[in-house]
């Protein structure tokens, strides 16, 4: 092991050193200075070692160097200019230290560089637009990864056409990612993941044949559908787009991808392919013989998992979390004989599979296909004439009974969902004590409680419908269809149901949601009392949390409005309905007036649940028209949530008493725009923001905010904003301004 004085030595005699390798050492302190002595250096390398200090400056003065190597090792400071002046360059690299301070556009003269990694480092600013004259970037490198660079990808790096690998990932990076990179006609990696991108994917980068080895995308902005193009990618060995807002259909040409190790969709709202009412892995992905991990996890899938993925011998890993899919699971290839290495967790409609999946077993089909149809259409038949009889005698005897009215069985309205006993939510909530009541509504309490499953204590609300109040079980039977098929990560989740009577004998009726820790945003705005906000501490949420929190809500009227099989129109969202967890994520709650909708807009096909007639939904936050007896529809929910984004960000509720005659939170906001919106603005927004450009970000944000409230709120249908996912669109990308 050479000390460092050995190597001052060195460097003070050697002048006729051509190259310095002294790579995977255990070198501590400074690069010596008078390094530059070595005047006809062409090759240096320091690589793995502990150096600590700056990169000398006199580096720029060896006019000889082609090669820099000072990677993994603990330099500090900034990279010197002078580096710019090394006409023959080739090879800078300098990844894993904790250089600081921009990059130097100087490095832009650098015109025989061919390989350039600056990658985990401390690095800031934005990426320097001279970074195009590096033209003779090929075979090898571009590297900035796992910095902290801001700003927007220049679209100059489109003429680094002989590129092959780009690593950009773990930065700050934001705006949309330019269609130019399609111009790398030779590159076989890119990885821009974990930055703050958005927009839609460009076609020309999903589809550059050219990309082998890896394409990620993950854990971006992203919106819009997977392109068309990805089919392109016929050699590519890893796709991740996950974690990114994509939705649509998973494309069809995704099955041209034959290479595909590595598939990653998670974390998305991809539907697959639509047929009639499955959403499901579209069958040509039947071609994706060579894959060995596929995560499918926390979209929008539904229908039955393919046989065909029973046929991947290769594939080693398989994630279909928290979908929809329902039927049998098959049972071939290596994953799904293996139960460590799938997983279907949240889809509670799956049965069959191996017997380590602990599944219910599937109803057994005997007998031909012709046979059967023959044999169940009658059955069918007779069946729905039964039932309709049985419904019929069963209206006239509630109707003469002097006894109370029974409701439809919940097991063909909720038996999706596991029942538990009047005793059970007892102990749960400890006799329903008033320490444990959390909130009232107009058809019934909610109670914290505590679940116990199986040594297991899981906190939870209990719902407990008051059944003498007039429509409380068409409330219970309302919400129970409309939390039976629908599952989204902003939608409150329910847990179980209670239908039973109590010790009395009497009808008892209730629902189990998960436990929402930070309580409904309407404490949040509207603390009840100076006495609850001392006692709890004070209750605020900043600009941020309130976008955040706003576009959950619209995330989840999206799912109900687009994404189910049978749209859902929400009927009653206000703040006390919207459930915060202990991120502050917003969750859609209480479907006790929620309708189901045809196809086609605004056609109520649930008259045998629910009611037309009146108000639907509470006053100040129901869509005007709902009170001159009009149909409930997606319109109504996207009024409501207008008023709702007007409340959150001017913090004052519609039915405020300094709002009458023609003065409402709709028209008190309009009149503001533009110019006053500091004034109607919650004033705790601006808190924080001494700086005048964060206020001046701030201003130009809440007026984008409050403009779609306004839209969404116009008194008029035909003049509001037509659907709720455009709402989320524009909220999305307001979100994206000021984060940057």
């Amino acid at each position: 092991m050479m000390s460092r004085f050995y190597i001052i030595y060195l460097t003070s005699f050697l002048h006729r050193l051509q190259v310095l390798s002294l790579n995977r050492n255990s070198f501590s302190g400074p690069i010596p200075y008078n390094i530059s002595y070595c005047s006809n250096l062409i090759f240096m390398n320091f690589g793995s070692n502990g150096l600590v200090g700056q990169i000398p400056s006199e580096f720029g003065s060896l006019s000889k160097l082609q090669r820099i190597v000072l990677q993994v090792n603990n330099l500090t400071g900034e990279i010197p200019p002078s580096l710019g002046n090394l006409s023959s360059l080739e090879v800078l690299a300098a990844f894993q230290n904790n250089l600081v301070g921009s990059i130097p556009t100087s490095l832009g003269q650098l015109k025989n560089l061919t390989f350039l990694s600056l990658g985990s480092n401390n690095l800031s600013g934005t990426i320097p637009p001279s970074i195009y004259n590096l033209s003779a970037l090929g075979f090898f490198s571009l590297d900035i990864s796992v910095n902290a660079l801001s700003g927007s990808i220049p679209s100059s790096l489109g003429n680094l056409t002989k590129l092959y690998n780009l690593f950009l990932q773990e930065n700050n990076l934001e705006g949309v990612i330019p269609s130019s990179l399609g111009n790398c006609q030779l590159l076989i990696l890119l990885d821009l993941s974990n930055n703050k991108l958005s927009g839609a994917i460009p076609q020309q980068v999903i589809g550059l044949p050219s990309l082998s080895k890896l394409l990620n995308l993950s854990r971006n902005h992203f919106t819009g559908s997977l392109p068309m193009e990805v089919g392109k990618l016929k050699s590519l060995g890893v796709l991740d787009v996950s974690n990114n807002m994509l939705s649509g259909e998973l494309p069809s040409s995704l099955g041209s991808c034959e290479s595909l190790e590595v598939l990653h969709l998670q974390d998305n709202f991809f539907k697959g392919s639509y047929t009639w009412v499955n959403r499901s892995i579209p069958s040509s992905m039947i071609g994706l013989k060579a894959l060995e991990e596929l995560d499918l996890s926390r979209n929008n899938l539904s229908g039955e998992i393919p046989k065909f993925l029973g046929g991947f011998v290769f594939l080693k890993k398989l994630d279909l979390s928290f979908n929809e899919f329902w039927g049998a699971v098959p049972t071939g290839g290596v994953a799904l004989k293996n139960a460590s290495a799938i997983s279907i967790t949240g889809n509670t409609k799956l049965c069959g599979g191996i017997a380590d999946l602990q599944l219910p077993k599937c109803k057994s089909q005997k007998g031909g296909s012709s046979r059967s149809s023959k044999l169940i259409i009658p059955l069918v038949l007779s069946g729905l004439a039964l039932l309709v009889i049985v419904m019929v005698m069963s209206y006239f005897f509630l109707c003469s009974s002097r006894r109370k009215r029974k409701e439809i069985p919940l097991s063909t309205l909720a038996n999706n969902f596991l029942q538990v006993s009047y005793a059970t939510l007892l102990r749960a909530t400890d006799e329903f004590s008033s320490a444990n009541l959390i909130g009232a509504g107009s058809f019934g309490s909610v109670y914290k409680g505590i679940l116990d499953d199986n040594d297991k204590h899981q906190l939870v609300a209990v719902k407990v419908f008051n059944l003498l109040r007039h429509g409380a079980s068409k409330s219970f039977m309302a919400e129970c269809k409309a939390l039976r098929n629908i599952k989204h990560r902003n939608l409150v989740e329910i847990i179980t149901v209670c239908s039973s009577v109590d010790f009395h004998g009497n009808d008892f009726k209730a629902l189990v949601y998960k436990y929402m820790d930070r309580g409904s945003l309407e404490e949040w705005l509207h603390p009840p009392t100076e006495i609850d906000e001392v006692r709890e501490g004070p209750k605020s949420l900043n600009l941020d949390q309130r976008l955040e929190i706003a576009i959950d809500v619209a995330c989840a009227l999206d799912y109900l409005h687009n994404h189910c099989e049978t749209p859902i129109v929400h009927c009653d969202l206000k703040p006390s309905n919207v459930l915060l967890d202990n991120e502050i994520t917003g969750h859609v709650s209480d479907f006790g007036l929620a309708r189901f909708l045809s196809q086609e807009a605004g056609i109520n096909v649930s008259n045998n649940h629910t009611s037309s007639i009146g108000i639907k939904g509470t006053v100040g936050y129901a869509a005007p028209e709902y009170g001159m007896g009009s149909e409930v529809s997606t319109n109504g929910d996207v009024y409501s949530f207008g008023i709702l984004l007007l409340e959150i960000f001017a913090r004052k509720r519609p039915t405020n008493d300094v709002f009458n005659g023609d003065l409402n939170l709709h028209t008190f906001v309009k009149m503001a725009l533009p110019e006053r919106v500091t004034d109607i603005a919650d004033s705790t927004l601006f808190e924080g923001g001494n700086n005048k450009r964060r206020v001046e970000k701030i201003v130009l944000c809440l007026n984008s905010i409050f403009r779609i409230g306004i839209e969404c709120s116009a008194e008029s249908p035909t003049e509001r904003l037509k659907n709720i996912s455009d709402a989320a669109f524009e909220l999305h990308s307001i979100r994206d301004v000021l984060l940057r």
